[in-house]
């Protein structure tokens, strides 16, 4: 099994799941397991939460938005192996010492309409947090995003705009949030070889001197936006293998019509990439 941050299409997936599960309950309890995941949770997050109705069940990159009647946003983060488990069983308050489950979930939320959502994370990366009404558009992390690359504010002007000037690795540049959000290192990977660019590639080569588009940025928007739906729209099972063109296809030939090349795997900033060094340029 391929253990990854989840990505924006992972990300989505969750919260098509929670959202019929989520709108229009009320949250009856919140059961803490313990008191901090990534980092601990705010002052009075369980009482703050109980009682209050749920609104929409939002997305922003790689970020999960409950809205509150009371105005308040619950912000959730996957971390790298957080989950969601929806059961629909008796509506009962559930106490520290009888609640079921493994010593993984960490959170548990008990709602009127017959639903329990339980939050396991092994690892403990995830984030949930209590953002005050109407500070969530100004929240330090939210604000400091790109724009969503499936929105109309994503284009290839956009994207050639944010990378003019910038001297790093084209594979970097994307997996910076500021730049687009929610494309992690698997969708950008896809994304550069589907649009045939190399990941080493300086990021400053997709626009003009004046920011302007170039061809380049206009097939790594296109692509980006095409591996992204791609991936949703498979929901289940993102990281099985063989959904991919390149991530994890190390020394197999490259799937772009009419190359021969084979697909290599080099260390950026730590992390994978995988490129096929024919196509890609």
């Amino acid at each position: 099994m391929i253990r990854l941050m989840p990505e924006l299409p992972e990300v989505e997936a969750v919260r098509r799941r929670l959202e019929p599960a989520l709108r229009g309950a009320r949250v009856e309890h919140v059961l803490l397991r313990r008191q901090n995941l990534r980092r601990p949770f705010p002052p009075a997050f369980a009482s703050r939460l109980e009682g209050r109705r749920i609104g929409s069940v939002d997305r922003r990159g790689k970020y999960l938005l409950v809205a509150l009647d009371s105005g308040d946003t619950l912000l959730m983060h996957l971390g790298m192996s957080g989950s969601f488990r929806i059961d629909r069983a008796s509506k009962r308050r559930t106490s520290t010492a009888d609640a079921p489950g493994d010593r993984h979930d960490h959170v548990v939320f008990t709602l009127s309409n017959g639903v329990t959502v339980t939050f396991n994370d092994p690892r403990r990366f995830g984030v949930m947090d209590l953002l005050g009404a109407g500070l969530a558009a100004s929240h330090q992390t939210l604000a400091a995003l790109g724009p969503e690359p499936l929105g109309a504010s994503f284009s290839a002007v956009a994207l050639a705009r944010a990378l003019a000037g910038k001297r790093t690795p084209l594979k970097a540049a994307l997996l910076d949030q500021r730049v687009v959000a929610g494309l992690g290192n698997i969708y950008a990977s896809e994304a550069l070889h589907r649009a045939r660019l190399s990941p080493l590639r300086r990021s400053s080569t997709l626009a003009t001197t004046a920011g302007r588009t170039t061809p380049r940025a206009v097939r790594l928007a296109a692509a980006i936006k095409t591996v992204l739906r791609e991936a949703i729209a498979r929901r289940e099972r993102p990281y099985r293998a063989g959904r991919f063109r390149v991530y994890e296809r190390e020394g197999e030939p490259c799937r772009t019509p009419g190359c021969d090349g084979t697909i290599r795997r080099m260390t950026q900033a730590g992390r994978s990439t995988f490129y096929c060094p024919v196509c890609q340029r």
